[in-house]
């Protein structure tokens, strides 16, 4: 079980896609408020992430999707492409990556969409599916309308 702070937005559900489709497919998260979260995770016996005194968490310029590639050895071309982009959103550095603005527009309507917080993981675990697809297979693909014509009318 893994554990961190309510609400989840960029990086909080980040992290759970990047352990359920690379660490753990069977990984259960807890959500808790602000005020317990340095407590009601370790009473459960869950793994801490995005919390400030985490061991998974933000280091230097990188957020916590960072420091789980880095930490439990996930790198490749993909992820790292991914990376960029959830950095740029959850660190509002928007301008490391044109994606990070639609980005954290698609990840903040999540957060307004859905009231619970295992209801939003589970609508964003598609989100990121979608863009980690982008980055293994379409990011030399270009919007190909109107095919080569000009537009009468």
């Amino acid at each position: 079980m893994w554990g961190t702070r309510a609400r989840p937005k960029v990086d909080h559900i980040a992290c759970p896609w990047l352990i359920r489709r690379f660490i753990d497919p069977d990984a259960a998260f807890l959500f808790v408020g602000a005020s317990e979260v340095e407590g009601v995770p370790a009473a459960f016996g869950a793994a801490p992430f995005d919390i400030d005194s985490a061991f998974l968490s933000h280091r230097g310029e990188g957020c916590t999707f960072d420091t789980i590639i880095e930490e439990f050895g996930l790198r490749s071309p993909v992820l790292d492409r991914l990376a960029v982009i959830v950095r740029a959103a959850d660190t509002a550095r928007l301008d490391l990556s044109p994606q990070a603005a639609g980005f954290l527009a698609a990840s903040l309507g999540l957060s307004r969409m859905y009231r619970e917080d295992l209801q939003q993981l589970d609508a964003g675990m598609m989100l990121y599916d979608a863009f980690y697809r982008w980055c293994r297979d379409a990011v030399e693909e270009t919007h190909n309308w109107p095919a080569g014509q000009q537009r009468q009318g």
